[in-house]
C-alpha cells in the first residue's frame, strides 16, 4: 500500500503547478502595472514643476522616466495639465497594448 502512495505527492505538485505560475505570472504584471503607474504620475509631475518654471514639461517629464520606459510613453500638455500615458511591460505576448496607464498633474497658470 505505500508503494501506490510515493508517486502521489509527485502528481499533485504537476497537477497545481499550472494554477502556481497562472498566480505567479498575474501577480507579476500587477506589480508592473502598480510600478508603471507610479512612474508615470510621477512623470507627469516633473513636467508640471517644469511648466511651473517656465521650461520644457515634456522634455522634463521624459527625462524622470527611466531609459526602458521612454519609449512607451505618451506626454500631452494642455493649458497648465501634463498627462504622461505609459504601456507597461507585459509577461504574456497577448497582452501587448492592453494595458495602458496616465500619470496627470497640474499647474494652475
Amino acid at each position: 500500500m505505500r508503494r501506490r502512495e510515493r508517486g502521489q505527492a509527485a502528481v499533485e505538485l504537476l497537477g497545481a503547478l499550472p494554477l502556481v505560475l497562472a498566480v505567479a505570472i498575474a501577480a507579476a504584471q500587477l506589480l508592473a502595472l502598480g510600478y508603471s503607474s507610479v512612474l508615470a504620475g510621477n512623470a507627469a509631475e516633473a513636467g508640471a514643476l517644469a511648466l511651473a518654471g517656465g521650461g520644457d514639461a515634456r522634455a522634463a517629464a521624459r527625462d524622470a522616466l527611466p531609459g526602458w520606459s521612454r519609449g512607451r510613453a505618451r506626454f500631452s500638455v494642455d493649458g497648465g495639465e501634463v498627462r504622461v500615458r505609459l504601456r507597461p511591460p507585459t509577461l504574456v505576448r497577448a497582452l501587448t497594448g492592453e494595458f495602458d496607464v496616465t500619470g496627470r498633474a497640474a499647474v494652475e497658470p
